[in-house]
């Protein structure tokens, strides 16, 4: 997510590559990210954030802990912090940074491409013009959702954020189903793709439910009718609720149970990772 977030900062001319620093503990990745971008690298976080007007904290929950104890006190009261981390709530990382203004924001990787999905929010200290700074950002990976309670966001990582994932799962389920009926991959993925994308276009351009679009599409007793049938009675309307609300659930268990009241990582947490 993070070069994600490098991509659409370039392609947008949000600011110029040179303006970028990147830091990433592997200098085999740093070096690829020099190459590709045109960015300053380095493997001193804080030498990152030194001179920085907006900070892109993106790492594995597991780490987080370390990089805030690196970052404790490097981080200047004007600096904005755009925390992407899941389950980390923007209390621990303002207690473990000892800094207010902080952006907790759910992406999807989709935002790879400009077409990614962001929902977001804010601590009280981030200023007017900091909303608007983030919310630029987030438009140069797609389309962003600006929320007032910060559990919204857990929904969201199961909802778009985990998205993408059962998207793609169902996309391969069609495409095996494709080739077992006798289509060569490659053109039963084709056959796959085009149909989901026009699908999405022809369901965002219209102004009727999917239900209704559904229905559109499947005549009394014919080929849709049969098959929508099978896969109610598989129970994919269940499912698919199932595995959103564990995804929810699970997003709220890193919540809880992966920082504590001081923003730190607990022992027991930190003895799973």
């Amino acid at each position: 997510m993070a070069e994600a977030f490098l991509q659409g900062m370039v392609r947008s001319e949000l600011t110029k590559p040179s303006q970028i620093w990147c830091s990433d503990p592997f200098e085999t990745r740093l070096q690829e990210l020099k190459h590709r971008y045109g960015v300053h690298v380095t493997r001193d976080n804080a030498e990152a954030v030194r001179d920085a007007t907006m900070i892109i904290l993106s790492v594995k929950p597991q780490v987080l802990n370390e990089v805030l104890q690196e970052l404790h006190g490097e981080v200047k009261p004007h600096q904005l912090v755009i925390s992407i981390v899941a389950g980390a709530p923007a209390r621990a990382i303002a207690m473990g940074l000892g800094h207010e203004a902080i952006v907790r924001a759910m992406p999807n990787t989709p935002a790879r491409i400009g077409h990614g999905m962001t929902v977001w929010t804010v601590t009280d200290s981030v200023t007017d013009d900091d909303r608007a700074r983030t919310q630029a950002l987030f438009s140069a990976l797609g389309e962003d959702v600006f929320v007032d309670h910060e559990e919204y966001i857990d929904m969201a990582t199961a909802l778009s954020g985990t998205g993408p994932a059962y998207v793609f799962l169902f996309m391969e389920a069609l495409i095996d189903a494709g080739v077992h009926m006798g289509f060569s991959r490659r053109v039963a993925q084709k056959l796959v793709l085009q149909t989901m994308q026009g699908s999405v276009e022809f369901a965002r351009q219209s102004t009727q439910h999917p239900a209704e679009l559904r229905n559109m599409v499947t005549s009394p007793g014919g080929t849709s009718a049969e098959a929508i049938y099978q896969l109610e009675k598989g129970g994919l309307r269940t499912v698919v609720s199932r595995a959103v609300y564990a995804a929810w659930q699970k997003s709220r268990r890193l919540s809880e149970a992966s920082f504590d009241t001081n923003g730190h990582v607990p022992a027991k947490a930190e003895a799973k990772t």
